[in-house]
Parts: structure tokens; C-alpha cells; sequence
């Protein structure tokens, strides 16, 4: 690894690990963010918290709800700053339509996967899934704990 890339800083903000254990993730979408401000100044001190959200689809737009970014102490005294506020997902109209049809398909369901930042825009990695069986929750706990197990021998040798 070359020392370029371990001064590097991760383009990460925060993960929906969640997400991927109780979804399939059938296709993503790299959308944008509609932020204030203070909440650009929150994402980029790493304040924020994937687990709860979703995505709401009403109106043709497309909607993030539960995303909490928690506001910094050196926010401005004049603002209130609601950390669990609703923010607009900025998609081309193709993808909404896309997105759309999917949901309206049975069993689907739109999950935010990522929030990154791209070229100094805060972005947000969405995905159609369909809710996972238990059975399957535990043939992909499985599935990890031999990946991990294999890796530990492979390391041993």
C-alpha cells in the first residue's frame, strides 16, 4: 500500500449495515441531498446516523425520513436545528420513475445503503430490496461465519 493511500481519508460519512442484513439489494441509486448549512458542517465531522432511516416515495419526489444528523455545539445561536428533519433526494426523473415501479412491485421496498461524499456534494446511495426471510438472515450469518473462519486458516498457514 503506498503511503498516498493510507493518509487518503475514506469518502464514507455513515453505513445502513442494517440494510444489508435484512434486504436483498437488487439495484442502487446514487442520489443527492437537499441539506441546510449547519447539516453540511454535521456530515462532514462524521455526525450522522443511517440505522433508522428510510425512504419515502410521495408526490413524484423522493423523500429521506429518520436520517439523523446531529447538529454541532458551534451552530448558530438563530437557527433550530431539527436532527431528524425530512430531506429531498434530488434524482433525474427517469430514476424516480424507475424507483416508482419497483416499490409498486410486490414486496419491494427503497432503503438508503450509503451516504458519501462525491466531488464536495454530499451523496446518498439508495437501493430497491425485497425484505428478507428469516431463513435466509440466518443462511447469510452463516455464509460470513465460514468466510471468516476460511480467512483465519488461510491466515494460520
Amino acid at each position: 500500500m503506498t503511503k498516498s493511500k493510507r493518509n487518503q481519508k475514506s469518502n464514507t460519512i455513515a453505513q445502513n449495515r442494517k440494510a444489508r442484513f435484512d434486504y436483498h439489494l437488487e439495484e442502487t441509486f446514487e442520489a443527492g441531498l437537499s441539506l441546510q448549512g449547519w447539516e453540511v458542517k454535521s456530515l462532514r465531522a462524521g455526525r450522522c446516523n443511517l440505522s433508522e432511516s428510510y425512504v419515502l416515495l410521495k408526490d413524484g419526489e423522493a423523500w429521506l425520513f429518520g436520517c439523523h444528523i446531529e447538529a454541532l455545539p458551534t451552530v448558530s445561536t438563530h437557527i433550530n436545528p431539527d436532527p431528524l428533519r425530512s430531506r429531498k433526494l434530488l434524482l433525474h426523473k427517469r430514476e424516480l420513475a424507475q424507483i416508482f415501479r419497483g416499490v409498486q412491485r410486490e414486496g419491494y421496498t427503497c432503503v438508503p445503503v450509503t451516504m458519501y461524499w462525491s466531488q464536495g456534494y454530499a451523496k446518498l446511495k439508495i437501493a430497491l430490496a425485497k425484505g428478507k426471510q428469516k431463513h435466509d438472515k440466518r443462511a447469510t450469518e452463516k455464509d460470513r461465519d465460514w468466510q471468516r473462519q476460511k480467512q483465519r486458516i488461510l491466515k494460520a498457514n
